[in-house]
């Protein structure tokens, strides 16, 4: 069955609802490695609740409708399915708990040509139930591999951010932990690509591998620390492309240039000399 471009364009996703706790806003926290040192005090108010902050990345997490293109009504090859890049924009600083609404929608569909694959751009509204108030935008791609000649247009999405040619202004190491998917996944994404070995061989990689979201954490938390001395309510914007996965245990390497009232930034894997996050873009109020 090929991808049902009408069926995707008008699909009918549920308002999400979610209570959000003290105990997710620290999960979420963890399984981004703060709290590496304990007596770091800048990075202990992300994980314990006497003046705790919610990381502006944990928004990827809210409201989430789940991995919905595995609904054969799709007519995608959710197999062939890859996380192409991700956007954020915070209108509000995110509460640390709270009753949260998310709203999903599909903004367009790419045909890229037969063996070319398609892309689908996706957003979604996190919403404060009580008050009304939006609090963030989160848009993603998802490059469908085997789903390209269904016969619509090749639309162009956003145009990745340009990195400066030149050294960059900040480099950020930060090493992640063995099981620190196993501790990210607690957060929602409960694929066992990150979990489960076998399932892991199945695809391909030698062992499971931590989650694109999680890496696109990890960006957040380089930028705090680098950039904002961990002053959460500065990083308003957050913008990456996803080119390789990283193995839970590697060190992550991010070279951030600053620009204005913006940065860019890249991360690699200086191991095995390959970038794992490209074209990235952060913005500050």
């Amino acid at each position: 069955m090929p991808l049902d471009f009408d069926a995707l364009s008008n699909w009918d996703f549920e308002e999400i609802e979610q209570t959000l706790t003290d105990r997710d806003t620290i999960l979420y926290a963890l399984g981004l490695g703060f709290g590496e040192d304990p007596t770091d005090r800048k990075e202990l108010a992300f994980v314990y609740e006497a003046g705790l902050r919610a990381v502006p990345s944990m928004a990827v997490t809210m409201g989430y409708p789940g991995f919905w293109l595995r609904d054969p009504k799709t007519g995608v090859n959710w197999q062939k399915v890859l996380h192409g890049e991700q956007w954020l924009d915070i209108y509000k600083p995110l509460p640390v708990n709270g009753n949260i609404i998310g709203r999903s929608r599909i903004d367009f569909i790419s045909d890229k040509g037969e063996g070319k694959g398609a892309v689908i751009y996706q957003s979604r509204d996190i919403i404060n139930a009580d008050s009304g108030e939006k609090l963030a935008r989160v848009a993603m791609s998802a490059f469908c591999r085997g789903d390209g000649g269904f016969g619509g247009e090749n639309r162009p999405g956003p145009a990745p951010a340009a990195l400066p040619d030149r050294a960059p202004d900040h480099v950020c190491d930060i090493e992640t932990l063995p099981r620190q998917a196993l501790v990210y996944r607690l957060s929602g994404d409960m694929n066992p690509l990150h979990a489960d070995p076998d399932v892991a061989r199945s695809v391909g990689f030698d062992r499971p591998i931590l989650h694109g979201l999680a890496t696109y954490g990890l960006a957040a938390r380089a930028i705090l620390k680098s950039l904002l001395d961990y002053d959460a309510a500065r990083l308003v914007g957050l913008d990456v492309r996803f080119s390789a996965p990283v193995y839970p245990g590697e060190t992550v390497r991010f070279e951030i240039w600053e620009e204005g009232g913006e940065a860019r930034f890249r991360a690699s894997i200086p191991a095995r000399d390959v970038v794992v996050l490209n074209n990235g873009a952060a913005r500050f109020a």
